[in-house]
């Protein structure tokens, strides 16, 4: 099958990685980390199994699960895996949970190989790299996935991209459903209608994810205190903000910044998502706030 052309996104998608490794998975080890997850299937067979039930990929196979799918990933024998924590950052789809992209790596052969060659080895800084890392597999998936589904383009809701670039200019602004809907003089339940159809997902936690986006980004710079992260983002204390920030990545903003912006050579041995001693993912009872 020939490689696919990425199309062009809407101007509001994109997609965080801040970490791609290659991991073996042997005999009774299983992956089911925090936070979401693509992989992409080197050698050998996965079992992908989430409350849907069990799908078994094969080399050239790659999933994606978002933070709020539970899944665990086994192998009868071994596997070799490259592993991402691949984030949307800001939706153009209603892309599914999980997501299984059949034969990725024929449909997509440049990108498959620059997964293959070039792991950032859980070593890496949030940087242009890995920013390029994470829009050319997450575009790849979703090119694929609308290709299988029939629908090679779709036409992206001209007031949602209105709403959403306002948001990603001013993620500190005190939005609210009203303030949004205002933008585009729809009412509230109006423009949750046209968000729920054109990303799947809802004003509120479309505000949440392009917060968080800028969050993970400013959090890079080392400079800069917690406190001064969370003004940027629009949460008025660092309680909150914390607050926000676990209950979509499963550690407070000082834990991410610390286990993930690590130079390299000084990282624990311990990867986050180490496919032999990874842990089930935390349950919160945050309530959820943008």
């Amino acid at each position: 099958m020939p490689q696919s052309d990425l199309r062009d996104r809407p101007t509001t998608a994109r997609f965080d990685l801040s970490e791609l490794t290659h991991r073996l998975l042997v005999g009774t080890a299983s992956l089911n980390a925090p936070g979401p997850l693509w992989f992409l299937v080197l050698s050998g067979t996965a079992n992908l199994g989430t409350a849907a039930g069990t799908t078994q990929l094969v080399p050239g196979d790659a999933a994606w699960l978002d933070s709020r799918t539970g899944f665990a990933v086994t192998t009868d024998a071994r596997a070799e895996l490259a592993v991402a924590d691949l984030r949307v950052a800001v939706a153009a789809y209603p892309v599914p949970s999980p997501m299984v992209i059949r034969g990725f790596a024929a449909r997509h052969a440049g990108v498959a190989e620059l997964v293959r060659g070039c792991p950032l080895d859980g070593a890496c800084r949030a940087s242009v790299f890995a920013d390029g890392y994470g829009n050319l597999v997450g575009a790849a998936m979703t090119d694929s996935w609308l290709a299988d589904q029939g629908s090679d383009t779709q036409t992206f809701d001209p007031l949602v991209t209105r709403v959403l670039e306002a948001v990603i200019a001013d993620p500190a602004n005190k939005w609210s459903v009203e303030s949004l809907a205002s933008l585009v003089h729809l009412s509230r339940s109006a423009l949750s209608a046209r968000f729920q159809k054109a990303v799947g997902r809802s004003p509120v936690r479309m505000l949440r994810e392009v917060r968080m986006g800028a969050a993970r980004k400013l959090l890079s710079d080392l400079s800069l205190p917690v406190e001064a992260v969370a003004s940027r983002c629009g949460y008025g204390s660092i309680a909150a903000f914390s607050r926000a920030f676990a209950a979509d990545h499963g550690l407070s903003p000082q834990s991410w910044r610390a286990n993930t912006l690590q130079e390299p050579g000084l990282r624990s041995t311990a990867n986050p998502i180490p496919l032999t001693t990874a842990q089930t993912a935390p349950s919160t009872s945050v309530a959820a706030t943008p």
